[in-house]
Order: C-alpha cells, then sequence, then structure tokens
C-alpha cells in the first residue's frame, strides 16, 4: 500500500477502532454446492442468495460481494419468526428480482404439546421483496394483510460480514487473517468494519427505512459462532392494508480505489431470430446472461466480460479470449476490448511466483485481500499455456470482420511479444512444440483449459509427467502463426509472413507425426516429459480440428471418436471418454460435457465438412437447455449417458451464468452457418451453411463485416437451404458455396 494512503487511513475513526474481542475472525466454511442459488449481479458487486432472498451460513457461500470479497455473509429474513413460504422465487441470475412469499401456519408455542393452536393461518400475510443490485444492494419488502382482522407482523433481520475472500470459499485455509472491528450504530442501522491483513478495511453500511430497533441477544446460526447482529420492527397491519421496509446495503473498501461504479453494457450488436421457441428462447437467455458478466476493467474505461459467477467473477485470459471468439459474429467491440485489456497487462519479465515470462498473457488477475498479501499469486498470474497463442488467433479473426487495422497497428507490439514467448519461452526443449511447467509453488499444476491437477491422463488412468505439450495447444499455436503471417503481410512485412507460414507449415508435419493414435482413430490428449504420448482420448482433439492443424482424414476419424463410443453422452462429448480409466461423469474434467468445449469441436467438425457430427452436437445442446433453470447453459454438466439419466444432471458447483458457456450458442449457430468474414475484401461467403434438423430456419440481423451491416435469412426445406439477403448496407459481397 502506498504510504500516502496508509497515513490517509490512519486519519479514520475507523482504522484506529478496536478489534472485536475474539479476533482473528474464525475459519470461513468452504461452499461445497451452488444448488438453488440465485444470483443478482451489476459489474463487479454480486449477491448470491436462496430462493427466499436470503443468505445464511449453509455451505453455499451465499452472501453480498464486491470483487474477490464478501462483504455480508448473512442475511436472514424472518417474519413472525419463522421463514416466509416462497410462492414464486425470483430469476436464477438478473440485476433485479422479485420474491412473492406468504407466511406459513403460525402456531401457539405456548399451548400443550397435542394442542398447539393456530393463531394465524398460512398465506394470510404476503411478502413480496423487490431488490436490485447496482453500486449496493436495495430492498423493498413489502407486507399486505389479506385477512379480516388486524394482523400483526414483525419483521426479523439477522445480519453478519465475514469479509471472506472468494479464494476461502472455495477452500484454501488462511493460517490468520485480518481483525473484525468494533460495530458502529446509526440512528437508522449498522456499519460493519474489517481490517485486512492487506491494511485495507472495508466496510459493509446497511440502513433501514423506517429504522428498525436492534435486538439484544444475536440469533447465532447453529454450529457456527456467528458475530453478527440481528434487527426488528414491529407492524399492527389493518385488514387489506399494507406496510414496507426499505433496506439498503453499501460495501466499500477504504483504500484510495474508485468506488464501485456499475459498467456500461456494449451497445446492441447482431441479433439471430428464430420461430423455434426453444432456440429463440436460449439465444435470450445467453445474450442476458453475456450482459449480465460485464465488469468494471482495473483501469478506468476499460470493461470485459467475467468469466463467471461466483467462483470466476473476474478478468481471466483464457475465457475472456475464447468467449470474444465466440461472439465475433454477433459483438466484435468484445474482442477489441479484451485485446486491449490484456495487452496492457502482458507479462514484460520472468516472475516465477507469478509464472510470468516476457510477452505472456495472463490467466487471472485477483484484486482481493488474498492478493494484495501476496497469499496467492493473482495480481495477475500468468499459469497458463494457451492464453497467448489464442490471444493472437482472436487479433486476426477480430481484423477479418473489422478489418480495424488502426487496432492491428496499436497492438503489433504486443503481437511481436507474444511470438517471442511462443518461441522463446513456451517451446521449453526447443522441439517446435509449446510445452508448461510450473515454476510457482503456488500456481496450477496443470496449465491448459483442463486445469485440475488429475486431467491429462494416459488410458490406464495413469497422471502425465511433465513438462506437457497439449494437443490443442499446438493447434492453436498454428492457427497463431497463420494468423500472425496474414496480419504481417497486410504490413507490408513480407520476411515475417514468409518464417510464420514456414513455421506453420512445420508445426503442422511434425504434429501429426507426434500425436496421431492410428489405434484411437484420434489425436493424443498430449506428449509427456518424455515426448511420448499421452494416450487419454478427451474432447481436446476437437479443438484441434477447430484450428486446421489436422489432416483432412484425420479431422473426418476424430470427429467419429468424439461423437460416438465412450465420449458421446447423448446430451454432448464428455471431457474424457468412459473407455479412459479414471472416467468421472461427476469429474470436473473427467467425463463432464462443458458447452464451449463442445462449441469448439462442432467448430471444427464444420471447419472440415463433417456438417453431420456438428448439427448433432448443436441439436444436443440445444436440447439441453430446455432441462437447467431458465434455458440457461452453465459452465458444465454431468456426463452421464442419456439412456441412463433422460434429463442433464447439474454439476454442483457449476458458474452460472458463465461466459464461454452463454457463448457457446453463438458460436454452434456461427459454425453451423459457416460464417467467413473477409472485411478488407468487403465479402461475406457462408461455406456450406447447414441448420440442425429440428430448425427449419433463422435470420440474422445486423450482421456487420467493417463498415457494412446486413440481414440474412436461411430456411432449410427437405434437406436443402436457402439462403436470401433481406438488407444491406455499404459495400458487401455475400457468397453462398453449397
Amino acid at each position: 500500500m502506498a504510504k500516502a494512503t496508509e497515513l490517509e487511513l490512519k486519519g479514520t475513526d475507523i482504522f484506529d477502532a478496536p478489534p472485536v474481542p475474539g479476533a482473528p475472525a474464525p475459519p470461513v466454511v468452504r461452499a461445497t454446492d451452488l444448488t438453488g442459488v440465485h444470483v443478482l449481479k451489476s459489474g463487479d458487486m454480486f449477491m448470491l442468495n436462496n430462493a427466499h432472498g436470503d443468505a445464511r451460513p449453509d455451505g453455499r457461500g451465499l452472501g453480498l460481494f464486491l470483487g474477490d470479497t464478501r462483504f455480508l455473509s448473512t442475511y436472514d429474513l424472518l417474519l413472525n419468526g419463522t421463514h416466509p413460504v416462497v410462492l414464486r422465487a425470483g430469476p436464477a441470475a438478473s440485476q433485479h428480482s422479485v420474491i412473492q412469499m406468504a407466511n406459513p401456519d403460525l402456531l401457539d408455542q405456548g399451548a400443550d404439546v397435542d394442542g398447539d393452536e393456530i393463531i394465524l393461518r398460512r398465506h394470510s400475510l404476503a411478502v413480496v421483496r423487490d431488490r436490485t443490485v447496482s453500486d449496493g444492494l436495495r430492498e423493498r419488502i413489502t407486507v399486505t394483510n389479506y385477512t379480516t382482522l388486524p394482523q400483526r407482523a414483525r419483521l426479523t433481520l439477522v445480519l453478519d460480514a465475514d469479509y471472506a475472500d472468494i479464494f476461502e470459499l472455495r477452500g484454501l485455509v488462511r493460517p490468520r487473517r485480518g481483525d473484525r472491528l468494533a460495530n458502529e450504530w446509526t440512528s437508522d442501522g449498522v456499519t460493519f468494519s474489517y481490517r485486512g491483513l492487506d491494511l485495507t478495511v472495508r466496510r459493509t453500511i446497511i440502513a433501514t427505512t423506517p429504522p428498525m430497533h436492534r435486538v439484544a441477544v444475536t440469533v447465532p446460526d447453529p454450529g457456527l459462532d456467528v458475530a453478527g447482529t440481528t434487527l426488528e420492527l414491529d407492524w399492527l397491519i389493518e385488514p387489506g392494508q399494507s406496510e414496507t421496509l426499505a433496506i439498503e446495503v453499501r460495501a466499500e473498501a477504504l483504500d484510495g480505489g474508485p468506488a464501485h461504479v456499475p459498467p456500461r453494457p456494449w451497445s446492441a450488436g447482431a441479433t439471430i431470430e428464430t420461430s423455434h421457441v426453444l432456440a429463440e428462447r436460449a439465444l435470450e437467455r445467453s445474450q442476458a446472461d453475456l450482459n449480465l458478466l460485464v465488469n468494471d476493467g482495473p483501469a478506468p474505461g476499460e470493461r470485459y466480460i467475467a468469466a463467471g459467477v461466483p467462483w470466476f467473477s473476474c478478468l481471466f485470459g483464457r475465457d475472456s479470449i475464447i468467449t470474444s471468439l465466440q461472439l465475433l459474429a454477433v459483438r466484435p467491440e468484445i474482442a477489441q476490448a479484451t485485446l486491449s485489456i490484456l495487452a496492457r497487462l502482458q507479462a514484460t519479465k520472468v516472475d516465477e511466483f507469478r509464472d510470468a515470462a516476457p510477452g505472456k498473457i495472463l490467466h487471472e488477475l485477483r484484486t482481493g485481500e488474498l492478493a494484495r498479501t501476496n497469499e496467492i499469486p493473482h495480481t495477475p498470474y500468468y499459469g497458463t499455456v494457451d492464453a497467448t497463442p489464442l490471444w493472437l488467433m482472436l487479433l486476426d479473426e477480430y481484423e477479418r470482420w473489422t478489418g480495424d487495422m488502426a487496432l492491428v497497428d496499436r497492438l503489433w507490439p504486443n503481437a511481436l511479444a507474444a511470438l517471442n514467448w511462443m518461441d522463446q519461452y513456451g517451446d521449453l526443449d526447443g522441439d517446435g512444440f509449446i510445452e508448461y511447467k510450473r515454476q510457482s509453488e503456488r500456481g496450477l499444476v496443470n496449465q491448459g483449459w483442463k486445469d485440475s491437477a488429475d486431467s491429462v491422463r494416459n488410458r490406464d488412468g495413469s497422471l502425465a509427467d511433465g513438462p506437457t505439450a497439449l494437443v490443442e495447444v499446438q493447434g492453436y499455436a498454428y492457427a497463431a502463426r497463420r494468423g500472425l503471417a496474414r496480419l504481417a503481410r497486410l504490413k507490408g512485412d513480407a520476411k515475417l509472413a514468409a518464417e510464420q507460414d514456414a513455421a506453420a507449415d512445420k508445426l503442422r508435419e511434425r504434429f501429426e507425426e507426434a500425436f496421431w493414435m492410428e489405434d484411437a482413430g484420434t489425436y493424443a490428449m498430449a506428449l509427456d516429459g518424455a515426448k511420448r504420448q499421452v494416450t487419454g482420448i478427451g474432447s481436446n482433439a476437437g479443438h484441434a480440428l477447430w484450428t486446421g492443424i489436422a489432416s483432412a482424414d484425420h479431422a473426418a476419424r476424430t470427429a467419429e471418436v468424439l461423437t460416438s463410443g465412450g465420449m458421446w453422452s447423448g446430451w454432448g462429448i464428455r471431457t474424457l471418454s468412459a473407455d479412459t480409466v479414471g472416467y468421472n461423469p461427476i469429474g470436473y474434467h473427467l467425463g463432464t460435457i462443458w458447452p464451449h468445449d463442445n462449441a469448439i469441436c462442432a467448430a471444427g467438425f464444420a471447419r472440415y465438412g463433417l456438417f453431420e457430427e456438428t448439427r448433432l452436437v448443436a441439436g444436443a445442446l440445444f436440447e439441453a437447455t430446455a432441462h437447467f433453470r431458465e434455458a440457461r447453459l452453465p459452465e458444465l454438466f454431468c456426463g452421464f449417458t442419456r439412456a441412463a439419466s433422460p434429463l442433464p444432471v447439474p454439476y454442483p458447483v457449476a458458474c452460472s451464468p458463465q461466459a464461454w458457456a452463454a457463448g457457446s450458442l453463438f458460436h454452434l449457430m456461427a459454425a453451423t452457418l459457416g460464417l467467413r468474414p473477409d472485411a478488407r475484401a468487403k465479402r461475406l461467403e457462408l461455406e456450406r451453411p447447414a441448420l440442425p434438423t429440428w430448425l427449419p430456419g433463422l435470420r440474422v440481423r445486423g450482421l456487420r463485416v467493417g463498415d457494412a451491416q446486413v440481414d440474412l435469412e436461411f430456411a432449410a426445406q427437405d434437406g436443402s437451404i436457402s439462403v436470401e439477403v433481406l438488407r444491406r448496407t455499404a459495400d458487401l459481397d455475400v457468397v453462398v458455396r453449397l
């Protein structure tokens, strides 16, 4: 912390306030289940609550968060000493929510056990909780008396704040924590405060209208030492009348940083319309989720799409890039923002603690107490092997859609630095393949998108020894070199273009020799430290098809493997084949189904003209949306076979909403329609466009290629497809290749 900021904090009463007796704070209870959790979000602030609208310490990590810190861990409402009955819960994820409830039967607890008297029958009092998250949590709780007599309504609000870092909720145990400071009482509420080990004071300010009175005895949650407070308000409500309680909760960190301001959403882009109710609902939900996930960047004026709520509501290299690639056809501005923010934070030196090296694109940026005290290396952390070539892929694809050479010119030094990382630091042994090996003792063991420690394995279940060269990363590197060569030609650097094309050709040739498994009919998951094939059969190979590194024959055989047998569940492509030892349909990367992974595989199939397989995957994912809350695809779901499980099974701690899951439906649509842009040539090619058999047609409105916009209508009938240009602005040739 800067000296001036520290002195400023020491000048406040809160900084000098004594810790609450019994500090340091108790350990944080790890969140182990997100079932039934509802999300309210606006920028960096989000609320996790149950169907009642409450946050209780029940092992689900509920509460009000700002960035990586939980500013409210208990927010529990009772009516006449009991929880109301939920009639209709609010949306699963939104910025605004209305929850409708009513009282249960209220009993006279003083009566004999056998003769408890009902003193208020169920559904006599209606309770409506209307709440919004913006620059804070604002809620209006309205109680209406629907009986013919005056009724007592006693509202109780149990409150607490543990100031847990998100990593603590994910299971990290700290040797010690900061100090909980004494509560401050005002005429209309209370302020909780916590001084972290980073010397930052974090405050939760709660105010109510009308004022509630403080209950002398705190109501702790059974089995937990909850150091909070309880507020109450008593009403006598006349028949047919209502009373309303307004609650405002603000969160702030007194570290000299800017106050939380909700970010601006991106302007509307292209839209996809269809008469198919299921597809329309799923696409609308995906678009709403992407808007909800917009966060402020670390510098003023920056915006990005957070990876997912609750665990990854932050900037991610890989996730942000892949989401931007998914959305290029409908929101190219997101790619522009992603490229710029990641370029600004590109590593410039070797830092083993953060797994950083010059030119490397970050993995994850955190801003909470644990990051600020270097208890975790995420400031930012660079332990990802794929974000750097993916960033180059995005730069190339962004220019194809927009023709924006001004951005390419501005980021060209970053592109050359990324290329240098691939050559000098990514290729650890000089064999032409990119490998990873963890340098930081607090970093990730596996540094591809399947980054759990047990994800890279052989068919016999044994884990691979590193350094590890993942199959998909070689594909990303191939596409990055091809894209960089194209951009270099546009910039007039023929020498660099020729070098990168030659390097890509050599990589493709060596890739086929090193990774192809003839007996399995697909590519190896990776090469281990001894350059032996890691023989586990997984979805990684589908990413190689997406990048174009695979030969046509091997691509067709790989697609067949991925859409049949142990890889195909009926609901999608599994991360790991059921025929591989260690397969687990509930394992994070050991047999579950990830929508973004499936969309990438489908795009790879389409690239090689394998449209039957493309439509199979697209159909399965769109059908799966019908069985998830509000048609929302989660981060992942379980890989149980469809024959054994007629409905897709949720994964208990999946992020939802999650960015690249929401973006996967747009990626699938772009793949099936065969969109191939060339903004500089003012040309849009539709390469063998197709639609799933269950989708008779759709319209794309406002599709932008360079400065032009076009509206297209696709209609399928009797196995064929027609394409009609409904509108176009500026010069744009639309070419259909059937």
